[in-house]
């Protein structure tokens, strides 16, 4: 009887892990699908992200970046050789998690820190709108299917990556008194998104900052 509970206590233990790392996102209304800022991509800083070295992926780098990328992440491990691809995709999809569910909550002051004013201000009206008119959203990330680096480049010292994800979301929006709206928990919807990412390589702050989003 002891060794069963132990046995199911492991799995409970392992099953929290998992979601922790898949994280969530939903993104059928009120989708965040933003352009860079400016010229220069400020934007948002994309936490546990660090580009400090790692030890090398087992998994084979072409199976994490698609053939267009290529020739970008071959640049970018050229001016920094530290940088890890299996380790960058863990981080932006905790990133893509965490920007999100502060986003559906509507406490953005949890990841203020990681934005840039102009997006910030951006995510602060939609936020707004949703709370003008009575809504607000219970949003779930079912599972993210798939992180795969789209696009990649190297000018200069500045790193930019595009990372692929494709995510199963139950996305619902509810009125003040909590009744369904439209959508619903019960039913994920595959959704495929585009967030890119911008790094100083000169710099010493070893967070990618995220400069935009966008849906496929």
């Amino acid at each position: 009887m002891v060794a069963v509970i132990i046995l199911a206590l492991v799995a409970l233990f392992i099953g929290l892990k998992l979601y922790s790392v898949l994280g969530e996102r939903t993104g059928h209304e009120q989708q965040l699908s933003l352009k860079p800022a400016d010229a220069e991509g400020r934007a948002v800083p994309a936490p546990a992200m660090a580009g400090a070295a790692q030890q090398p992926s087992a998994e084979p780098l072409d199976t994490a970046y698609l053939p267009t990328a290529g020739p970008g992440v071959r640049a970018l491990l050229a001016a920094d050789p530290s940088f890890d691809v299996a380790r960058f995709l863990e981080g932006a999809q905790a990133a893509y998690r965490m920007i999100l569910e502060a986003f559906w909550a509507g406490r953005l002051d949890e990841v203020r820190s990681f934005l840039d004013p102009e997006i910030a201000g951006a995510f602060d009206e939609a936020i707004a709108e949703r709370e003008a008119a009575g809504q607000r959203l219970d949003n779930r990330l079912i599972a993210v299917e798939q992180a795969l680096i789209a696009e990649a480049g190297v000018t200069g010292k500045v790193a930019t990556l595009t990372v692929r994800f494709e995510a199963d979301i139950a996305a619902v929006t509810r009125d003040a008194e909590g009744n369904v709206l439209a959508g619903s928990l019960s039913d994920a919807v595959q959704t495929r998104d585009r967030w890119t990412f911008r790094r100083d390589l000169a710099s010493g702050d070893p967070n990618w900052v995220l400069i935009e989003t966008d849906d496929e």
